[in-house]
């Protein structure tokens, strides 16, 4: 019998199982490309474009972080700023205190260390010297400075600081003592005339007030210190003159003083006053100027206390060194402790009780009255 016919005839050859095309290789098999041709009249379709990042959520105000302004140094540099801030100040306070450590070692010295010392606190001897040397001759009060022979003390106050209270003593200038060394009886800013440490032993044998330190100023420098602070104003309960040293004030009421005014006010021994139009001049005298220096001193002493302008320290300091004469023991940081305390110190003046007598060789002067004058010196010993 011849072959029949095929079971299935619509089932081609090449998809009947088991054909050679079932064992084509997979690599063969995926690199074959099938072609399609695009429609007629139609524009070939465009690669998608590539997807846009979402953004991310928003975070809340309170979780952002403050924004920074632009400029301004950020957490991370503040230590360095603060470091350098730190380091230009102590530099500065460090070339400061070598200026002033210099500037302090100008001054002269005085050798009275071997009798300073005693009691309890702290008092300084302020002495204004009347030597006229430096004088300006041009200056309205230089007539007034009458040449003496050899140099006396004009002014004797002393000040004494324990802890934040203060008071003050002026040593009228005509009081009669017994002079130290010489046992001699005249004024005692005549003591003087023997140098600082003779003046201060007579200041310790007549009134028993130790001193620890000295302090000296001669009215060239004195004028110049009023002038460094920007004047010193004291209130005139009257127009005031003195022919004799100087003094012009032609109103009443507060008013400013420039150097030459301050001196001619703190040596007015003729203090002649205006009162209701006629003219008054002043009975008391030496023991009237010793108050009106006290005056002086405490508005000295609040103004230069409450300087803190850098500049014009520097000129206090500059209109002082040339005039100034200090103890040999007083360290720059003593006068800084002062300085300190100025600015906070009230100091209460006190009087010492006096009586005036003519003497053998009919000097005019003063005697101390004993009794009354005790429990006032016990306030500084």
């Amino acid at each position: 019998m011849g072959p029949g016919p095929s079971p299935n005839p619509a089932v081609e050859p090449d998809s009947v199982p088991g054909d050679m095309n079932d064992h084509v290789e997979p690599s063969r098999r995926d690199d074959r490309r099938v072609f399609i041709p695009a429609p007629t009249g139609t524009a070939p379709a465009k690669p998608a474009a590539p997807a846009k990042p979402r953004p991310a959520p928003a975070k809340s105000a309170a979780a952002r972080p403050p924004a920074t302004p632009r400029g301004a140094p950020t957490r991370k540099r503040w230590p360095i700023v603060l470091l350098g801030i730190t380091l230009s100040l102590v530099l500065l306070m460090a070339g400061g205190l070598l200026w002033a450590n210099w500037k302090f070692g100008q001054i002269e010295r005085v050798q009275v260390s071997s009798v300073l010392g005693g009691g309890s606190g702290t008092n300084y001897l302020f002495v204004g010297s009347d030597s006229r040397e430096g004088t300006d001759p041009n200056d309205p009060t230089a007539g007034a400075l009458v040449p003496v022979s050899g140099q006396r003390s004009d002014t004797l106050l002393i000040l004494r600081t324990s802890g934040d209270s203060g008071s003050m003593l002026s040593i009228p200038r005509d009081l009669f003592v017994t002079i130290a060394d010489t046992g001699e009886q005249q004024r005692i800013n005549a003591a003087y005339n023997g140098g600082p440490e003779r003046l201060v032993k007579t200041i310790r044998n007549n009134l028993g007030i130790p001193i620890h330190r000295y302090v000296e100023v001669d009215f060239v420098s004195f004028a110049g210190l009023v002038d460094a602070v920007g004047g010193i104003t004291i209130d005139f309960p009257h127009p005031a003159r003195d022919p004799k040293s100087g003094l012009l004030v032609t109103s009443a009421g507060p008013q400013v003083l420039d150097g030459s005014q301050a001196l001619a006010f703190v040596r007015s021994r003729t203090y002649i006053e205006t009162v209701d139009g006629v003219e008054r001049t002043d009975p008391t005298a030496d023991l009237g100027r010793v108050q009106r220096q006290q005056q002086f001193l405490r508005a000295v002493l609040d103004k230069v206390g409450a300087t803190r302008n850098p500049f014009k320290l520097v000129g206090i300091a500059n209109s002082l060194v040339d005039g100034l004469r200090i103890d040999d023991e007083m360290t720059l940081f003593d006068a800084l402790g002062l300085l300190r305390q100025m600015s906070s110190l009230d100091p209460q003046p006190q009087t010492l009780p006096t009586t005036p007598f003519v003497t053998s060789g009919g000097a005019q002067v003063l005697d101390l009255v004993d009794e009354e004058a005790e429990p006032i010196l016990q306030q500084f010993r």
